[in-house]
């Protein structure tokens, strides 16, 4: 990749230092102690203690900046410009279940912009980064969005709810507009590599609502430059700000858009 900034790297240090423990984690998942958030949403030991060690790792580079991580409290800065936004392990429930599909993703926010993003799979041993203006890249290979423009040549992603969380009605009128028309629809669990993925064009779009701000930081910044479109589903808002989005290849974007607006 394009020469990294000092910010850049030490999101990268941070990310490969937790996946060390949830990697070793991992090959013992079945001796997890797990304590459940709610129906179908876990939280695991590997989980925070991946999130305080990205925590510790970054703050002591940057002490001044603010946090905002899944699993712990909120924290404005003495620099109330900036604020790293993480996720320590984005598919708890994959990883709880022995499926090897999971990532760390920390974004760097600057005046509520998205300037650096890293979103680390560590089974695969995929870095995918990007700074504003700089591109995206998949370790040292720039990435772009795939180049189809034929729908039904097309594969997408999404998420689905689960356990007691609202919307199941709007998530399958959405498909069954959006699976006759393309070559099928992927539920991977984890929102980051989801962005990710059509960041690298191996998926040609993904939509999903409902979403945490650590699920989509450094997704929605890696997405954007490979030269992906993306916007919420419902309102002119961030979707950092509303949680829902669509994100697609140009040539796509506004027709798959219109079919999952078209409710």
């Amino acid at each position: 990749m394009s020469k990294a900034s000092a910010n850049l790297n030490i999101m990268i240090k941070a990310a490969r230092k937790a996946s060390r423990n949830l990697l070793r984690d991992f090959g013992e998942v079945e001796n997890l102690q797990v304590s459940s958030k709610s129906a179908g949403d876990f939280v695991s030991k590997a989980d925070i203690k991946a999130e305080s060690i990205i925590y510790t790792e970054l703050k002591e580079a940057r002490p001044n900046y603010g946090w905002l991580g899944e699993e712990s409290t909120e924290e404005e800065g003495k620099d109330p410009t900036r604020r790293w936004i993480v996720d320590p392990l984005d598919g708890t429930s994959n990883f709880l279940h022995g499926i090897p599909h999971w990532a760390i993703s920390i974004g760097l926010e600057y005046k509520k912009d998205i300037i650096s993003g890293i979103i680390y799979d560590p089974i695969k041993d995929e870095m995918f980064t990007a700074e504003k203006g700089q591109g995206a890249w998949l370790n040292d290979r720039r990435i772009r969005v795939s180049d189809r423009a034929n729908m039904i040549e097309m594969l997408f992603a999404t998420g689905m709810p689960f356990g007691e969380k609202q919307g199941l009605d709007t998530t399958l009128s959405e498909l069954a507009r959006v699976m006759p028309k393309c070559a099928g629809v992927r539920r991977h669990g984890a929102a980051a590599l989801d962005l990710a993925y059509v960041a690298a064009g191996r998926l040609d779009g993904y939509w999903e609502r409902n979403l945490n701000a650590w699920d989509i930081a450094a997704g929605l910044l890696i997405a954007r430059e490979s030269g992906a479109l993306i916007e919420s589903l419902d309102s002119m808002r961030s979707p950092l700000e509303t949680g829902n989005l669509v994100c697609a290849n140009n040539k796509i974007f506004k027709n798959l858009s219109a079919l999952l607006r078209d409710s």
